[in-house]
This record gives structure tokens, C-alpha cells and sequence, in this order.
């Protein structure tokens, strides 16, 4: 019995190390970030946003001072004072303005985003739809997305996450738009960001199969026809000569 329960002790004991000590070969399922924020020194801007597994729950609105759930019914399962996130955003600005002087006011590296557009269901024509514009690999994250349909701003029917933070300390944002295909439609998400020498417009439109003529649907239905034919008429071939009386005596080798 001691020595059992000496080894139940030092398995707990080296279980306790190694949790400490070696986090680096430590593989979680569910990554939490609790009060993630960042501010920047180019206008009053920053976030406070929690997050769980990478994506928003919900984040306080630094001027209307109050917590947005990035779902509706998210609310239901909690609250979050948003004074909370204030606090935390004041004490940022505090750090930045630090780290600014500690810098000597040394500019942050632009990266230059990607960008992917792509619709969330797949298209239709006069079925309801969205399309998702993705901006990854945001740095600094100061940005700004737009939709363009037929080269005129669109606004109807728009909306956009804040900012999702990633583990390289770069950024996602993702923008949303309703819309109705049609087959004379097209659409460009416009990204503006310092990484870009120009605005990025990154184009879409439905891929809407071509009918098919009334010449082209003749003609594959007479080859299929044709090639029905052939086959029937050489399985047949085939069947006759099975059944003479000399094709299986000719088919049977020596005895």
C-alpha cells in the first residue's frame, strides 16, 4: 500500500513539473485570450475583445462605452460590465505612450494584407446569398474594407467583425455583404491599409454555367444514343456465339 501510494504521489509530482516546465509540448484543444486589447497611437482607436478557440464572443464599444456580443443569444449565457474593458484600454494607452518614448517613437512595420473573397452558400441566381471578404495578415491593425458592386459603393446590407488577433501578433477582419446574384452583377471588396501602396480591389463574380444550345444537346444525345446502339448490338454478338453448339466445344482445351 506505502508503495503505492508513493507512486501515485510522484506521478502527480512529475505530472506538476512537467505541466510548469515544459508548456511547449503541450498541445490544448481550446485556446481562451480573456481580454485581449491593443491600442495605437494614430487617432483614438484600440479594442477590447474576448475571444475563445479565435473567435470574438464579444467586445466593448469604446465610444458608445457598452459590450457587443458578436452572436445575439451569446448574451443570454453571461454579462460583461463594460467598464471593465475601459479600465483595461486606459491602462494600454498608458503602456504605449511608455513603450513610444522607450522607442524613440519608432514606427511599427507595415504588413502588406491578403485578402480572399468567396461566398458563403453556393450561388444561385435570385437565391439570397453573402459574400465574405477574409483580411488577414492585418499589421498595424488600422484598415479600412468596402464593397463595390458594379464599380459603385455599396452600403445596404454591409457588416464587419473587429478585429480577430492571431498568435504572430498579426490580425484578421472579416467583412460581410447580403446580396442577390445575378448574372450582371459583379462585386470588389476594396481594402485600404498602410502595407498598400494603392487601394486593393479584389474582384468576384458568380460563375454561372453556360446553357447548353439546342444544337449541342441534339448532338450528345445522338452520341449517347449511338454508343447505347454499339453496345447492344455487341453484346448480342457476343450472347449468339455463346450459345452455338460448337463454341463451347471449340472454347474447352485437351482432356
Amino acid at each position: 500500500m506505502t508503495l503505492n501510494r508513493a507512486l501515485i504521489w510522484g506521478a502527480l509530482a512529475l505530472t506538476t513539473v512537467l505541466s510548469r516546465c515544459g508548456g511547449e509540448d503541450i498541445v490544448a484543444d481550446h485556446v481562451g485570450a480573456y481580454g485581449g486589447s491593443f491600442s495605437q497611437s494614430y487617432g483614438p482607436s484600440g479594442q477590447y475583445t474576448f475571444e475563445f478557440d479565435g473567435n470574438e464572443i464579444f467586445h466593448v464599444d469604446l465610444k458608445k462605452e457598452e459590450t457587443v456580443w458578436r452572436l445575439p443569444g451569446l448574451s443570454e449565457f453571461g454579462s460583461y460590465d463594460p467598464q471593465g474593458g475601459l479600465r483595461n484600454m486606459a491602462v494600454a494607452n498608458q503602456n504605449l505612450d511608455f513603450l513610444i518614448k522607450l522607442s524613440n517613437s519608432t514606427a511599427a512595420i507595415n504588413e502588406v494584407p491578403e485578402v480572399t473573397v468567396f461566398p458563403k452558400a453556393p450561388v444561385e441566381l435570385s437565391q439570397p446569398n453573402t459574400l465574405i471578404c477574409a483580411v488577414d495578415n492585418i499589421f498595424p491593425p488600422v484598415i479600412n474594407i468596402s464593397w463595390l458592386s458594379n464599380g459603385h459603393s455599396v452600403t445596404q446590407g454591409v457588416s464587419e467583425t473587429s478585429f480577430l488577433s492571431k498568435r504572430d501578433h498579426s490580425f484578421l477582419k472579416i467583412s460581410y455583404l447580403t446580396f442577390l446574384p445575378s448574372v450582371d452583377d459583379v462585386y470588389d471588396c476594396k481594402v485600404e491599409h498602410w502595407g498598400l501602396d494603392q487601394p486593393l480591389l479584389k474582384h468576384w463574380e458568380p460563375e454561372i454555367p453556360a446553357p447548353m444550345s439546342e444544337l449541342t444537346e441534339t448532338v450528345v444525345c445522338a452520341l449517347g444514343l449511338a454508343v447505347g446502339l454499339v453496345g447492344i448490338v455487341t453484346g448480342t454478338v457476343f450472347i449468339i456465339q455463346g450459345l452455338r453448339p460448337g463454341g463451347a466445344s471449340r472454347n474447352q482445351g485437351p482432356l
